[in-house]
């Protein structure tokens, strides 16, 4: 796995919202959650928490709506008003980070998980790799998972 060359984009299906990617992730990881399950249509949501001043929209706009996660934390989603494309959403716990959705990338192909939360509620037929970080539900702190994915992007230096 190396990392590409920041920034990097990606965007919406229909092609409205752009964004601009300009720096790593802090981690990239697949929350297993009844909330990102829905909200994929799949069995989890790979998510990557970036710096606020790391990511910039450069074309469109985003429609927001605040849901209460698995957690009870209040999250606004950010999505695409014309195709409703997840794009990111915004932890009301944590104003310095944006998660943004792994698969809205151009190419995510270098975006590979480092851990799982909400591991308690995987469906029955996925398979989690005990040697990654891994939490039964939400992670008390990221900075395992930040650890791990610095760990692994270093070794792609």
């Amino acid at each position: 796995m190396s990392l590409p060359e920041f920034p990097v984009e990606g965007g919406c299906v229909c092609g409205a919202v752009r964004y601009r990617l300009k720096a790593s992730p802090l981690a990239v990881y697949n929350c297993h959650c009844k909330d990102c399950q829905r909200s994929t249509g799949g069995a989890f949501q790979m998510t990557m928490p970036v710096r606020r001043g790391d990511i910039e929209l450069i074309a469109g706009k985003l429609a927001a709506y605040v849901v209460t996660a698995d957690s009870g934390r209040q999250i606004a989603q950010m999505s695409c008003p014309t195709c409703h494309t997840r794009i990111w959403n915004e932890p009301q716990a944590a104003i310095e980070l944006i998660m943004v959705r792994a698969g809205t990338l151009d190419d995510m192909s270098w975006a590979v998980p480092v851990g799982n939360v909400w591991a308690d509620r995987k469906q029955p037929w996925v398979t989690i790799d005990p040697a990654l970080v891994n939490f039964a539900g939400q992670a008390p702190s990221r900075e395992p998972l930040y650890a791990a994915w610095s760990a692994l992007t270093a070794k792609s230096r």
